[in-house]
């Protein structure tokens, strides 16, 4: 083996690395934007691009010393660098949520240990002012070795922080050659589990940063709101490169004005037991704070006699009292997701492009946190967090999670769990590496402002590595507060949890929150994560913002979690993108789809959940609607912003709508009506007419006043609905399909064992007596049904329905039949009514339904339907409740009037309003990558579907939710990719009494009942009315 085995040494962490310090970039003179001008930096020589690079499956069969000078690299390919090789067509995708990759046998990692070769070849001149060089790795996938010009440089891991190292020795003016070897695996790889592809490679920026012989080699800044929240004290501490130098450090607001200045001399610096340092102390009279809402930031400029460096600072503070979060003395909350870096063309690779466009959708769906799970950002991604305003919760990269999944003959998870930490989160040979990557984190990143709670990692267990790994923190850093989850899983009773600021929890159900609040409460309670957004979902997020605004110690949560993670894999023959998961290489072990479980598609388009959390998360609410003397009405609007006035942030508009048409717009024009400061309400006067008759609402929205960086003027930052009282609230269109079809007719009525037929000179409708449905219904000489209707309990499972799919499947849901007894048929000259009762039932099983449907069938030919349900309560809850029609394919264009244009549930319905919609089957398709139910839409009054031809409306004086789509729920259930979906002949529209909610138990707690469709008393009333046209 031409390396020494540090890769399994758990007393060689990094070898000739320099210490942690804050990331910067130095420079000759000021950088006008240290954000995305470093490369303006003269000091800065990035070594990104095309590098050589030569693959092996086994660190076994790295045979030849290609490190050395003059080596033949003809024979390597070219790859760009940074990037992953697994994108670059060499190794396998794997992807797998806890469990190890490899046996879980640490320190040591499988002997066929898949590696890199990195050549990169480059120019080097002497900068007499800066004459030492610093080569930066600012990410590699597992450990790297090092070499410059044939010599030894070092070795280093931990995959997400930055390995630096001192070259300055070993360059040469000239041409120099950069070799690099790269391992998938190392010991370090026991505490970088985090569900996640895994991925190999140098896959961040990779430079070199020319020092001067003297200068600051770190520094540290505290930037901190005066007692009374008007001025600022900044603190600067140094670390020097070697001998204490004069610094001249100054201040200059955002417009470029010096707000304060200080110089410290060289003969000023202390010397402590691991540097020489020196401090720099500025006081400001008025001070700009900063937080997510006003993200005001100072521009710091560090001056010594050959070097500049140039950083952004922001004033405020974070503290824990009683139980409540603080920043800069006000409650905060987070509604925020976790992020990881993850694109499905260059996977962990992410360039400040990419980011910025996350970030901008953030923005543009009221997120203002980031967990950034379960690792670092890249260094310079906490300048942007800084600079458009995000709360950050900063994770060292370390998970342990597989260390749970041993094999045990203990079946309780809470008795596993009490040695999930045996093997290394209370294992003292793995205190050094523990502690090691919270510094790695905490030292570079001190200096971001954007940065409010260090965590230490996620889901490792707990024991004497993160006890030492907290108390490092706490006395490091205490202007921060301090996190770790998995401290819930103690070894010992005795464990140290002195030092954690916040009680965290991942995924608890609302009355865990009720029950910590009533029994404890004695530290912040956040939500590190909850609502799984996987697939059609979350669909309880209105319930969790209620619950945090329950309480002041709750200051909220963060989704889990941005983005689905994903492969691309091409388009079809068709153009359609191909997504690969996890399974989809082949690979063992994985975990199939769980990686897709986003706020937004991996392409960044948002998913229904993420405008779900949009609108939830408003930033002002309607708390109620009161009339006045002078017949003008009343908004109580209340803020929640938590530092903004309503008057400065947006604009407000408004408009009534009666049965889905806006009748009447307006605007509050006097923004001084807005004077609404954070957390306070305010009665805001509107004036409007309620139409008599018809189903009204009135629909706030709120708009952005001022452009942002990212988002314009007049973005709208949310809505909301209020229900408004008339004389006659039914829908006029409702109450007009009803009204019609009195009269009579001349029916033709044949019966037979079999079937009904009834017919006039206008429509043709068959009722099969032995399923209780109609066979076939023809009207004005257009056929109606491709296929017999039938009565539908089934819905193509959602990730949230992964749990109790399986008990809906042992149930048989899924192959249900309808069986009737006894059909009585009545007919008199205004109307021909069938009366059938009947069951549903599946092989083997007992009846699951009983049902009673009565159908009346009008001279017009309406049809009047009327089902009375009740399941035996032996069955788990249903998926839904109603009927199921095979239209045309032609009759692909719908209109309704209900919550649109989103798709919309009984718990997941805030994107949407009330309205009337005009859309085509098609385009009610929401395209999960993994296919499954989706597309509904709740609270309808009524639905058309139809073509040039023929309509079809179902009305309801109670309302129902549809669903149309160009696929069956057989289709949508049996597909793994949505790609592979194969179109129905015919338009499936499913009409139903109601569907159970969505909810977020993919990882999270079962659906409430509140939103379980339990099946009692279900009594659905709808009218089938057609039409020529």
């Amino acid at each position: 083996m031409i390396i020494q085995k540090y890769y399994e040494d758990l007393s060689v962490l990094h070898k000739n690395t320099l210490p942690n310090r804050a990331y910067y970039i130095p420079a000759s003179e000021r950088l006008e934007d240290p954000v995305w001008g470093r490369e303006a930096s003269a000091r800065f020589m990035l070594l990104s691009g095309e590098w050589k690079f030569r693959y092996f499956s086994s660190i076994y069969d790295v045979q030849e010393e290609f490190f050395r000078e003059g080596y033949d690299t003809g024979a390597f390919d070219t790859v760009k660098v940074p990037g992953v090789w697994q994108n670059y067509g060499y190794d396998c995708h794997q992807y797998t949520n806890t469990r190890y990759p490899f046996p879980m046998d640490p320190p040591y990692v499988p002997h066929e240990n898949p590696c890199g070769e990195y050549v990169r070849t480059f120019t080097y001149h002497r900068d007499e002012k800066a004459p030492r060089v610093y080569l930066n790795f600012e990410g590699v996938d597992s450990c790297l070795y090092v070499w410059m010009n044939g010599s030894f440089i070092g070795y280093s891991q931990v995959s997400h922080s930055t390995s630096e190292f001192d070259v300055t020795e070993s360059l040469k003016e000239g041409e120099n050659t950069l070799c690099v070897l790269v391992l998938k695996w190392c010991d370090g790889s026991y505490l970088e589990d985090q569900d996640k592809f895994r991925m190999s490679g140098i896959f961040r920026d990779v430079y070199l940063l020319r020092r001067p012989q003297e200068g600051i080699f770190d520094y540290f800044v505290k930037a901190q709101p005066a007692q009374d929240l008007k001025g600022g004290r900044l603190e600067i501490s140094f670390r020097y490169l070697n001998s204490p130098v004069a610094v001249k450090a100054s201040l200059f607001d955002r417009e470029g004005a010096l707000a304060a200045e200080a110089s410290v001399e060289a003969d000023t610096a202390v010397e402590t037991e691991e540097a020489v340092e020196g401090k720099a102390v500025m006081t400001l009279e008025r001070a700009r704070l900063w937080n997510a809402e006003e993200p005001y930031l100072y521009t710091l400029v560090l001056e010594t006699e050959n070097e500049v460096i140039t950083d952004q600072v922001g004033f405020r503070e974070i503290h824990a009292k009683d139980g409540v979060l603080y920043i800069n003395g006000v409650k905060v909350k987070f509604h925020g997701t976790n992020r990881h870096d993850s694109d499905p063309v260059t996977g962990f690779t992410i360039s400040p492009m990419q980011l910025m466009k996350d970030l901008k959708v953030m923005k543009e769906h009221n997120i203002n946190a980031i967990r950034t799970s379960h690792y670092p950002n890249a260094p310079w991604a906490y300048q942007l967090y800084d600079r458009l305003g995000f709360y950050v919760i900063d994770e060292a990269d370390n998970e342990s999670h597989g260390t749970g999944d041993i094999y045990t003959t203990e079946k309780v998870w809470e008795a596993r769990a009490v040695h999930w930490g045996d093997a290394i989160a209370d294992n003292p040979a793995f205190t050094e590496a523990t502690v090691d990557r919270t510094q790695r984190c905490v030292e570079r990143d001190k200096n971001r402002p954007s940065v409010v709670i260090w965590s230490m990692g996620n889901e490792c267990a707990y024991g004497c590595t993160f006890e030492a790994a907290l108390k490092w923190a706490k006395e490091f850093d205490s202007t921060r507060l301090l996190h770790y989850e998995g401290a819930r899983y103690a070894p010992r009773e005795d464990c140290d949890y002195s030092n954690l600021d916040v009680h965290s929890r991942m995924y608890p159900s609302l009355e865990e929150i009720h029950e910590y609040f009533k029994e404890d409460g004695n530290l912040p309670y956040v939500m590190c994560e909850y609502c799984h957004a996987m697939g059609n979902g979350p669909g309880d997020l209105e319930d969790y913002f209620q619950v945090i605004q329950q309480y002041e110690g709750s200051c909220g949560g963060f989704i889990w979690e941005w983005c689905d993670h994903a492969i691309e894999m091409g388009r079809t023959v068709t153009g359609k993108k191909m997504y690969a998961y996890g399974g989809d290489h082949q690979e063992y072990p994985h975990d199939g789809n769980f990686c897709m479980d986003g706020l937004v598609y991996p392409d960044r388009r948002p998913h229904t959940g993420l405008k779900e959390f949009k609108n939830v998360h408003r930033p002002a609410r309607v708390v109620s609607l009161r009339g006045r003397e002078d017949s003008r009405q009343e908004l109580i609007i209340h803020n929640y912003m938590d530092f903004v006035n309503l008057k400065d942030y947006l604009t407000l508009g408004y408009e009534v709508t009666c049965d889905g048409v806006v009748v009447e717009k307006g605007v509050v024009t006097d923004q001084e009506l807005l004077d609404i400061p954070a957390h306070e309400e305010r009665a805001v006067p509107i004036a409007f007419t309620v139409p008599e008759g018809g189903k009204c609402f009135l629909k706030v929205s709120y708009y952005l006043k001022e452009a942002s960086e990212i988002l314009a003027a007049g973005f709208l930052l949310g809505f909301e609905e209020t229900a408004l009282e008339n004389s006659s609230s039914e829908n006029q269109r409702v109450k007009e399909i009803f009204a019609k079809g009195q009269g009579s007719a001349e029916f033709e009525v044949r019966e037979s064992d079999r079937s009904i037929r009834v017919s006039t000179p206008e429509f043709c409708y068959v009722y099969n007596k032995l399923t209780g449905v109609f066979d076939s219904m023809v009207y004005g000489n257009q056929s109606l049904l491709e296929r017999p209707m039938e009565y539908n309990i089934w819905r193509a499972p959602t990730d949230n329905d992964r749990r109790i799919r399986l008990e809906w499947e042992k149930a048989q849901y899924n192959r249900t039949n309808a069986r009737a007894y006894e059909t009585r048929l009545e007919v008199r000259a205004d109307q021909v009514r069938i009366e059938t009762t009947l069951s549903i039932c599946a092989v083997y099983f007992q009846r699951i339904l009983n049902v009673s449907a009565c159908w009346i069938i009008r001279p017009d030919g309406a049809v009047d339907i009327s089902i009375h349900g009740e399941k035996d309560p032996v069955f788990p809850f249903l998926p839904r409740f109603g009927l199921r029609l095979f239209l045309p394919k032609s009759m692909d264009r719908v209109s309704y009037c209900g919550i649109g244009p989103e798709e919309s549930y009984i718990d997941k319905r805030w994107a949407g309003w009330h309205g009337l919609f005009e859309t085509n089957v098609k385009a009610l398709h929401e395209d999960y990558i993994k296919p499954q139910e989706n597309g509904s839409h709740h609270d309808c009054d009524f639905v058309t579907v139809g073509n040039d031809k023929a309509a079809l409306t179902i009305a309801g004086k109670r309302t129902f939710a549809f669903n149309a789509s160009v696929y069956t729920q057989e289709e949508l259930t049996g597909k793994a990719h949505n790609y592979q979906l194969e179109e129905a002949p015919y338009t499936v529209l499913c009409v139903d009494y109601r569907q159970s909610g969505i909810g977020s138990a993919s990882c999270g707690p079962d659906l409430s009942e509140e939103y379980r469709l339990i099946g009692e008393n279900m009594d659905f009333e709808v009218r089938m009315k057609p039409e020529c046209r």
